[in-house]
């Protein structure tokens, strides 16, 4: 993309500052610092690690584990383990999630120290191509910059102020257990909170606009956790938009339309998670030159640069996925990028993960997407009915599913769902990245009985050597 020259910051204080202390802001700073330049890194809330640690993705997996705890302790009663009625402390479970957050934010504080970065508590603004206005701190001036501001909750535009609203922020606060919640959004967001509320006793019902939860994912991989969480939740919607909204003295009064509809319901809470806005145009990036486009991402090129060579760009307010492993990827070369060194983003794909019950993962190309562009692909799946490990933990209604490139023989996505999917991705993502084919995977020996095997057994299936089923000749 076009760049924009502007006059080296001769006076500058800092070589670079980093806008953000996310994931991707804190690992571009560290970055940065460890390859000898001094650094600043603005954050504007009081602890480093940003939504992902404070008020996402970390706070979410302790709720979730515990989730995932009651659901076991009752699963097992079946299979001959009964537990007495659980006991919900729930003063003492937010505080324990709150001391991880804490533990790991002071890591992160230690870590900062230990490289001399300069942390600066207070809202960054732009005010000039090298200059910001730092608050609590007054102008800070820098030969570079890397912006990694994140993204913030979308709000519907009619729902009324009312706590018994929430945002994803408040409904992991955990203040306390609401008789009856709707989940208004059936994405990655919505369900972990979902999972989390149900298994404390909450009576959760879910409303997605499109015609499916998870939307984007392939139906194969989201069909078993819809089938367990419809008999776990009062009501599942979808294709049904929330209409209107209304704070009434005792409940929430919610009106839907679509197919399958109710007229109205009443709630005690209202959790909306309908997706994240980037914080691009929040920074008068406007005064330092960089273009933000009119939802509010800012355009990079594959250095991260922005269309100002010297002001760097990463995570969510370059464009989606929003992740934080994909921040962290990015801040990494936009920090080697600003210190000299000839990196680019060549990442090939991005791996996603629901961390629902049972968990969904994918990478790569989609069925969906596939099928959409007509990419020619060949797929094999294995069943988890068929795998040995899945079966002794009593879960066996997941899936482990591969695309393949029918003339090159390339995998070219993997789809998996089931416990522990978000960890199988990793050496899926591995395999996808250095070209391997099928029988790179089927004939690298796993280890027995682990889930780990469904990947080798999905390839084995497509190359035609599978002996864990009966697949008939294939080659």
């Amino acid at each position: 993309m076009a760049t924009e020259q502007a006059r080296p910051a001769d006076d500058a204080q800092v070589d670079l500052v980093v806008l953000g202390g996310g994931p991707g802001g804190y690992t571009a700073a560290f970055r940065a610092a460890d390859l000898g330049m001094s650094v600043a890194l603005v954050e504007k809330h009081a602890n480093l690690g940003g939504v992902c640690l404070n008020v996402g993705c970390i706070p979410s997996k302790a709720l979730l584990q515990a989730s995932r705890i009651l659901e076991e302790a009752q699963e097992w009663a079946v299979r001959g383990i009964a537990f007495t009625a659980p006991e919900i402390d729930l003063a003492r479970l937010r505080g324990w999630k709150e001391s991880l957050v804490e533990k790991l934010g002071k890591g992160l504080a230690a870590l900062a120290a230990q490289r001399r970065v300069r942390i600066l508590s207070g809202e960054g603004r732009f005010i000039g191509p090298h200059e910001l206005d730092v608050a609590g701190h007054g102008r800070l001036r820098f030969r570079q910059a890397i912006i990694a501001a994140g993204s913030r909750p979308v709000r519907l535009p009619f729902l009324p102020d009312d706590p018994r609203i929430m945002d994803s922020t408040a409904a992991l606060a955990l203040r306390d257990i609401p008789g009856r919640m709707l989940v208004v959004g059936g994405g990655i967001i919505g369900l972990e909170l979902a999972a989390v509320y149900a298994s404390l006793g909450t009576r959760v019902s879910i409303v997605e606009l499109t015609e499916g939860l998870l939307p984007g994912c392939d139906r194969d991989l989201v069909k078993p956790l819809e089938n367990r969480i419809r008999s776990r939740y009062e009501s599942i919607l979808v294709g049904t938009r929330v209409t209107a909204v209304e704070a009434l003295p005792d409940e929430v009064k919610v009106s839907f339309d679509g197919p399958a509809a109710p007229a109205s319901a009443v709630y005690d809470k209202v959790l909306v998670a309908v997706g994240r806005s980037p914080n691009g145009a929040l920074l008068g990036a406007e005064r330092a030159g960089v273009i933000v486009d009119n939802r509010g991402f800012i355009p990079v090129d594959a250095s991260q640069r922005t269309n100002v060579q010297h002001i760097f760009a990463i995570g969510d307010v370059v464009g989606n996925p929003m992740l934080a492993h994909k921040a962290s990827y990015e801040g990494k070369i936009a920090a080697e990028c600003a210190a000299g060194h000839q990196v680019a983003n060549d990442a090939k794909v991005i791996p996603a993960v629901a961390y629902t019950d049972p968990e969904v993962a994918w990478v790569g190309l989609t069925e969906t997407v596939a099928k959409r562009d007509k990419i020619p692909y060949e797929k094999a799946i294995f069943p988890w009915a068929a795998s040995g490990r899945a079966m002794t933990m009593g879960r066996s209604e997941g899936l482990t599913k591969i695309l393949v490139d029918p003339d090159s023989r390339a995998l070219l996505g993997v789809g998996i769902v089931g416990p522990h999917a978000g960890d199988l991705i990793a050496e899926a993502t591995l395999a996808i990245e250095n070209g391997c084919e099928p029988g790179d995977v089927g004939l690298t020996i796993h280890p027995h009985p682990t889930l780990s095997e469904t990947l080798a057994f999905a390839a084995e299936a497509y190359e035609g050597t599978l002996t864990e089923l009966f697949l008939g000749k294939r080659r």
